[in-house]
């Protein structure tokens, strides 16, 4: 393997430093028995290099990076001793010492210590897996520990590149996704000779069903929210992950997508758009819609055939196509996407793009961000100082009656048709 530069392995110590996730490791190994070993920044700052170098985050691969690959000036910045090449005892040495290392770092952040080289039968492992789902303290504080340095390292890229000015054009749009991520272990089986169900190495890892056609993977579902791009957008920004949160497959998919958004805010990151696909359509509101939303988030979501169009009504406010509308939207747009097929929708014609366009001035606008009980309020587009519809029955209702409508037959436009109306006179009302 060749020789490393000491800038990159600087770059990797560096980031290690400011992610702030040294102290948080160093806090829970305490005061350990016997000889201090080799250093976890270390081991750490190698398997960074083995990825940014080799593609995998492998102990052999950051083992072999250290004793061969880097400078006298990087070890001893590391806390490395010298390796003799040419002394196998030396070599051996150092590996052991390389995995103990890291031994050391796993006991203490593990929920379920165990052995993992070795296939459990199933009831033994599935009673270490509920570790990873309990409502324990000790076990809690150990999942919250791992996602805290997981999110520290993901996040202190990001912050360099918003105090160098990188992300002044980004506009809190951000992408969410759950994909597969595969491991070298194989799924559960049964043994030949006995019948008896044998578990995973990788105890908690599961199949992960693709929205696609392609086949399972077996292993975890990652969670991965990116600072995302539009068409409109007035610069260019890199489109850096933001989030990340490894997971059982199929399993807190909303709360996971939550998890990584909630730290954007201490960057003083905008919220904008948040886009995510069926997963996240299909989840409880209490599960991703209403925390987004909360967290300052308007969604796009991706529907299936038989959930696009109206959708729903609350307190006489309609839902087309997640976004809430007046209810005398009239028929032919509030009903221009129902029933229509992915193709249709993802690669509209100026027919169809022209209708979706025409249903913004009936969409209610936001007129107050979440309070402490989480409600959101909206106004009526028929209201406010700048309503953007002109609208007969509301002016008439609102100033002789103390009720607003609470239905309408949307496949009649009726009498009293709404009219988008930039300017029209000034008028006051709200939905809550």
């Amino acid at each position: 393997m060749a020789q490393i530069h000491d800038a990159v392995v600087g770059h990797y110590a560096r980031l290690l430093d400011d992610s702030g996730i040294l102290s948080l490791i160093d806090a829970e190994l305490g005061l350990r028995p016997g000889p201090p070993g080799l250093p976890i920044a270390a081991v750490l700052t190698c398997l960074l290099l083995s990825i940014n170098h080799t593609g995998k985050a492998t102990l052999v691969e950051a083992w072999r990076i250290a004793a061969f690959c880097l400078t006298a000036t990087a070890r001893h910045r590391l806390g490395l001793p010298e390796v003799d090449p040419a002394d196998v005892h030396q070599v051996l040495a150092s590996s052991r010492r390389f995995y103990r290392a890291f031994d050391r770092l796993t006991t203490v952040l593990d929920p379920a210590r165990h052995d993992r080289r070795a296939r459990l039968p199933q009831h033994q492992a599935d009673t270490l897996a509920a570790a990873w789902e309990d409502d324990d303290p000790a076990h809690s504080h150990k999942r919250e520990l791992l996602q805290d340095i997981v999110t520290a390292l993901v996040l202190t890229p990001v912050r360099w590149a918003k105090g160098r000015g990188y992300l002044r054009q980004f506009r809190g749009d951000v992408g969410i996704d759950t994909t597969a991520a595969p491991v070298f272990a194989r799924p559960p089986r049964a043994r030949r000779s006995t019948g008896e169900l044998i578990a995973s190495t990788e105890i908690t890892a599961g199949w992960h069903h693709s929205a696609g056609n392609g086949p399972p993977e077996y292993g975890y579902s990652a969670t991965l929210t990116v600072a995302a791009s539009t068409r409109s957008a007035l610069g260019s920004f890199p489109q850096l992950a933001l989030g990340l949160v490894l997971d059982t497959p199929h399993k807190r998919i909303g709360a996971n997508a939550i998890t990584t958004l909630k730290p954007l805010a201490t960057l003083g990151l905008p919220a904008t758009f948040a886009v995510a696909d069926r997963a996240y359509t299909d989840q409880q509101p209490g599960h991703f819609a209403q925390p987004a939303r909360e967290l300052g988030y308007r969604l796009a979501l991706d529907y299936k055939v038989d959930q696009r169009g109206v959708q729903g009504s609350v307190h006489g406010t309609l839902f087309i196509d997640g976004s809430p509308a007046c209810p005398l939207m009239p028929g032919r747009l509030a009903h221009a996407t129902t029933g229509l097929d992915d193709a249709a929708i993802r690669a509209p014609s100026e027919e169809l793009a022209a209708l979706i366009a025409a249903r913004e001035p009936y969409l209610l606008r936001l007129k107050q961000s979440a309070n402490a009980n989480g409600a959101v309020r909206f106004q009526c587009p028929a209201a406010g100082t700048s309503p953007s519809v002109t609208c007969p029955r509301f002016d008439r209702l609102h100033q002789h009656g103390p009720s607003r409508p609470t239905a309408v037959d949307l496949t009649d436009a009726g009498s009293e048709p709404l009219t988008p109306q930039p300017n029209p006179a000034s008028c006051h009302h709200s939905l809550i």
